[in-house]
């Protein structure tokens, strides 16, 4: 391996990988409701026009989880039904959804949440001690791609970094660089160079290539022939769903939590006193409080009470908030669940407020469709089978008018396939199960009519 090599890749992507974590961090809180205005302690975030006007005191800082919304909401449409995979084999089929297994919806789900967040997913493939083929989920931001300087980007290497405990219970880092043939993994302990600032680029030194330090150097072969990481992007341009959409959050935070405190501050009044005759403001209180009348000084025409007030231009702010919350919709290309746009409404109409959706998804299946299919091709080289071709079905999740459906179906009947009409059947639920059903049913509705007819002999009729 070449060492100068991994060096300066480190070097000359390690501020770029800076940039993506700091990228994938914001998404990330974004996602778990922890939004700007919960940070962000300036006064013009809160809803306060000046940090000393004592006419604000409330300090609410209301997020609103829209970007979990508009994640969860494409991740249910696209995944909810995973897309399933047929090689042409009915064999291999079976062989493929077995090694899948029960937690490939989960999985394809964690992609999906992932490169919406981070712009990119990442799924690890291995085999595990029986030489049983193995695949996970990979945080997005302990990977840093090589890619190949041709056309097509081919990935050349993948450098991955975490933090872990050793054996003796310290705190370490972990450094793999995996090509096409081996693994090689560095461990450091990190509580022995905190002064030093050991880091990822001088981690592959020389010294630390020596052959003699066992302890933080160990190599893995596996047999996969290619990179053993699998690539999905969440579009075509490499962006977050939360880049559309952050600053129009931002501002619908900032005014409803405005509104919010607006309403909590209207409830004070600032009495303004001119040439009160009393003493102090605790007899102005208890005049005010037991006479209902307020002692001032009469030989001064300027004399008065007064009171301040703050003035809330609510028609404003709801037409603001609705404004803001529409243009979220349009930019998050999300659909607005509000239970009005879905009344009586026929199948056409129903997909017509899905486009935008639909279009966001289909930038993200476009790009899936590439990382589905060379994780279908390591399993099937993992089990000596070459597929010549992969067809990937994807269904999405989405309210449709079932009688309009049905109805369609039913009048495909003899145009085209059962198979086709069955599976397109909106309560059909299992395709497999329902012909082997239809078949048994045949099978027993043969067998009673056999029964009816006497056979030669007055018996039923031999088989």
């Amino acid at each position: 391996m070449d060492i100068e090599f991994i060096r300066k890749l480190i070097q000359n992507n390690t501020k770029t990988h800076n940039d993506f974590i700091k990228k994938a961090k914001v998404a990330e809180r974004y996602y778990n409701n922890k939004n700007d205005i919960t940070n962000d302690r300036s006064p013009s975030n809160s809803g306060c026009s000046n940090g000393d006007n004592p006419l604000r005191n409330a300090d609410n800082r209301i997020p609103f989880n829209w970007h979990s919304f508009l994640v969860n909401q494409k991740i249910s449409y696209m995944f909810t039904y995973p897309p399933t995979f047929d090689v042409y084999d009915d064999t291999i089929n079976e062989k493929i959804t077995d090694i899948l297994g029960d937690a490939y919806p989960k999985e394809a789900k964690t992609l999906g949440r992932n490169a919406s967040n981070c712009s990119k997913a990442w799924l690890h493939v291995w085999l595990d001690k029986n030489k049983e083929f193995q695949y996970s989920n990979v945080d997005p931001k302990q990977i840093i791609p090589i890619y190949a300087s041709d056309l097509k980007k081919t990935l050349k290497a993948v450098l991955r970094t975490y933090s872990s405990i050793d054996e003796k219970g310290n705190d370490c880092k972990v450094y793999e660089y995996w090509d096409d043939k081996n693994c090689y993994a560095f461990k450091h302990d990190i509580t022995k160079d905190i002064s030093t600032g050991l880091n990822m680029y001088n981690m592959f030194t020389k010294t630390n290539m020596d052959t003699q330090d066992k302890e933080y150097i160990s190599i893995i072969d596996h047999d996969f022939g290619e990179v053993p990481f699998v690539e999905f992007s969440n579009n075509d341009l490499g962006i977050s769903d939360l880049d559309n959409v952050k600053q129009l959050i931002d501002v619908y935070d900032k005014v409803f939590s405005g509104f919010v405190n607006d309403i909590e501050d209207i409830q004070e009044i600032i009495f303004v006193l001119n040439n009160y005759g009393g003493t102090d403001l605790n007899e102005f209180l208890k005049g005010l409080k037991k006479y209902k009348t307020v002692d001032m000084q009469n030989d001064d025409e300027k004399s008065g009470l007064s009171t301040i007030t703050i003035d809330i231009p609510v028609e404003a702010r709801n037409t603001l908030l609705s404004m803001t919350e529409k243009q979220i919709y349009v930019q998050g290309q999300g659909v607005n669940p509000n239970p009005e746009n879905f009344a009586n409404t026929s199948g056409v109409a129903l997909k017509f407020l899905y486009t935008l959706l639909e279009l966001k998804s289909g930038l993200m299946e476009t790009e899936f469709r590439l990382g589905f299919a060379k994780l279908v091709k390591m399993i099937c080289r993992h089990l000596g089978y070459k597929p010549r071709k992969i067809n990937q079905t994807w269904t999405r999740n989405m309210i449709t008018n079932d009688i309009e459906t049905a109805e369609i179906a039913k009048m495909s009947v003899g145009i085209m396939s059962n198979k086709t009409v069955r599976k397109n059947s909106p309560i059909m639920e299992d395709e497999t199960y329902e012909e082997e059903q239809i078949k048994k049913e045949k099978e027993e509705g043969k067998n009673e009519y056999n029964n009816l007819i006497p056979g030669p002999g007055g018996g039923p009729l031999e088989k």
